[in-house]
């Protein structure tokens, strides 16, 4: 990529990826505290067992997607543009530029094409990231005794393995989706999430969904981390201004 295409090549659809963490990330996180917030009430202040942490997480995981979805559908197809025949390519500028010609050429429901994986996708991720940050915060300071810094360090570290993990599946069937192309007869590969699903299964049994595991790993594991780690910073300012 460095060498055909130059540094740019990198940060193709940043703008989208903005629009994205912008709109998902900050509608899961929210929703999210919320939801916690209001479990822990009717529990009468005690902390939530596991099992309710991961309904929360996945609750914040669908309300996100839903809010996030046209962004990263945006996102997608301007990643994945590179990839086509020059006939092909819709050559996006930005991410308002996608949104813009998605609504003009194929209607404003266009734009939550894939929805459903994708609002699947972001609650086994938002399971795998809230649920095992909150448990693993839990066991590094009541369990082992570790300070606030390498508990969070190494909660964050922890949910972002199991974000990926519990997510890739989905995120592979949501990427084919999103990006798939009809034929010359107009005719898609996939009639939709399961289809995709099933003809992956059938043609490359169940780690061919885990295609690209590592790099997704090294994308999502950081990316939660700092998420987690800037979050903490903000709470106590919060705390600091009796917010």
């Amino acid at each position: 990529m460095l060498k055909n295409e130059g540094m740019g090549a990198f940060y193709k659809g940043l703008s989208a990826g903005l629009l994205r963490q912008a709109t998902y990330t900050t509608a899961r996180l929210g929703s999210f505290r919320i939801l916690t917030a209001k479990a822990i009430e009717a529990n009468d202040g005690k902390p939530l067992p596991l099992y309710q942490k991961a309904l929360c997480g996945l609750t914040a995981g669908a309300i996100g997607a839903c809010v996030g979805s046209p962004a990263d559908l945006a996102l997608i197809r301007m990643q994945a543009d590179a990839t086509l025949p020059a006939a092909q390519r819709r050559n996006y500028t930005n991410a308002f530029h996608a949104l813009y010609r998605i609504v003009a050429d194929e209607g404003v429901l266009a734009l939550w094409k894939g929805a459903g994986p994708t609002v699947v996708r972001a609650m086994a991720l938002n399971m795998g990231m809230l649920a095992s940050y909150d448990q693993s915060v839990e066991f590094f300071k009541d369990n082992l005794g570790f300070g606030e810094a390498t508990t969070i360090l190494g909660a964050s570290s922890v949910s972002g393995f199991f974000a990926a993990a519990c997510s890739l599946p989905f995120d592979y069937v949501k990427t084919q989706i999103q990006k798939m192309q009809p034929d010359a007869l107009g005719k898609y590969p996939y009639t939709g999430s399961m289809d995709c699903a099933m003809k992956t299964l059938k043609a490359g049994g169940p780690f061919k969904f885990y295609t690209g595991f590592p790099v997704y790993c090294v994308r999502i594991a950081p990316h939660v981390m700092m998420t987690w780690i800037f979050l903490n910073q903000i709470q106590k300012v919060e705390k600091s201004f009796g917010l």
